[in-house]
């Protein structure tokens, strides 16, 4: 898994059957520091996850693992929304205080 921030939508009216009513969201991941990496991907979101939410996504085979995603042709899903971050005993993250500023 890797934690991505949530930086915009997909929309496609056209696309294979097995993808109709699957939300598709495009993330930027996020590195150690916290700070966004230049790598994005575009991701099924199972969660409901919005715009600049922190979210955990998981990629590869591991993707299609959920119950009736099996035959999709997906590389990348959001598979939680982050409320929290914490590295050495320090707050990288927080969903309360990022809320709070508009991030």
């Amino acid at each position: 898994m890797q934690i991505a921030k949530v930086r915009g939508t997909v929309v496609s009216t056209h696309k294979t059957r097995s993808l109709v009513g699957i939300k598709l969201l495009l993330v930027q991941f996020i590195d150690v520091e916290g700070k966004l990496s230049p790598d994005y991907e575009i991701a099924a979101d199972i969660v409901g996850a919005g715009i600049n939410e922190w979210v955990l996504v998981t990629r590869g085979s591991a993707a299609r693992k959920e119950q009736g995603n099996e035959e999709r042709p997906i590389d990348a899903m959001v598979i939680g929304i982050i409320d929290t971050v914490s590295l050495d005993n320090s707050s990288l993250y927080s969903k309360k205080d990022a809320e709070r500023v508009g991030n």
